[in-house]
């Protein structure tokens, strides 16, 4: 079968990025924590000193999704913006980490005399493929790094902009740690056949940790020549228990379905004991009204409130939107058989 131009190059592309982190994670692994910390708050530094830059990029990322369709909760997903200052935090948070590697557990006399136990070290090269959301660039980037290993980072196709940017953050931040740029680099092409050669090079690449939609994930476990830790379908619920207080159950179900709408942790499923429905779901009801929020509930649910009648897809549903369906049961064990 022939190869194209194309294909031969993303081929040769990805090959170097794969030479380049095997060899940058023999130096990350032996890297003192200090030096990694240094790391972490340099690349922070830089984050901050470039925002206008970075938000310039992404408003590139931004009008092109625009353009080509992408939705309300894909464009909010792409926004960089509202997460930098995010960012920056979660950079320093990861270097006030204890540092994992060299951690030694289970320490047990054996009958000869010598100690065993366990000690955590790197895993290598990890491989992280995701889509839309930019800081995840810095998230993946910045546990991999603490944690001894170095990444090959392959964003989706329309982040590119804002990704590179990122990237060019993080580089400079490594440097000025004296670490290896190498040690996190991000896929610089678009093109799709850059998935499939990083999924299978075993040769250079010791894990690959997709994080994305389903048709991702499923792509990924299928075709993948290198160990794969992965997560598939998932629905956030919020259960509020007759017990509970109702004061903290408001506060907790409003920020869970109205801070943001497109994140994969929003809350999509509403469960509640029936000894409470009828003392809290009028007022949350009131105040999703006031917030756009759509309601869908059982028949129960809409005895007591204004919501359209829940479908068997509803509890199914990831809406990423200003919707959610709601449900009343009888109990702890009544919420657990539902959300399983």
């Amino acid at each position: 079968m022939s190869v194209s131009k194309s294909e031969l190059n993303v081929k040769d592309y990805m090959a170097s990025l794969g030479q380049k982190a095997r060899a940058a994670s023999r130096i990350i692994a032996a890297a003192p924590t200090a030096v990694k910390n240094k790391a972490l708050l340099a690349i922070a530094n830089e984050l901050d000193k470039n925002r206008i830059t970075l938000v310039a990029e992404n408003q590139k990322d931004l009008a092109a999704g625009k353009a080509n369709g992408l939705d309300a909760a894909m464009l909010d997903r792409l926004a960089v913006k509202p997460t930098i200052d995010g960012m920056i935090e979660g950079l320093r948070q990861v270097a006030a980490l204890a540092d994992p590697c060299g951690e030694i557990t289970g320490l047990s006399y054996r009958p000869s005399g010598i100690q065993v136990g366990k000690m955590r070290v790197p895993l290598g090269v990890v491989g992280i493929i995701y889509e839309s959301r930019p800081n995840v660039t810095i998230d993946a980037a910045s546990l991999c790094l603490k944690s001894g290993n170095a990444a090959i980072l392959r964003g989706g196709s329309e982040a590119i902009n804002s990704n590179r940017a990122i990237a060019n953050c993080l580089q400079a931040g490594l440097k000025a740690a004296g670490l290896p740029a190498d040690v996190v680099q991000v896929v610089e092409t678009t093109d799709r056949a850059a998935v499939g050669e990083l999924i299978t090079m075993p040769q250079f690449v010791d894990v690959i940790v997709p994080r994305g939609g389903k048709g991702l994930i499923e792509r990924i476990s299928q075709d993948a020549r290198v160990p794969v830790i992965k997560h598939l379908d998932g629905i956030c619920h919020v259960y509020i228990d007759d017990k509970a207080n109702l004061e903290k159950a408001f506060t907790i179900s409003m920020n869970a379905k109205t801070h943001r709408y497109g994140v994969c942790n929003a809350m999509e499923t509403l469960l509640v004991h029936e000894g409470v429905a009828a003392d809290i779901l009028p007022r949350l009801a009131a105040a999703y009204a006031g917030k756009g929020v759509g309601l869908r509930g059982d028949e129960k649910t809409c005895a007591l409130i204004t919501a359209n009648a829940a479908t068997e897809e509803d509890w199914a549903a990831e809406y990423l939107a200003p919707t959610l369906s709601i449900k009343l049961v009888t109990g702890l064990d009544a919420a657990m058989a539902h959300i399983n």
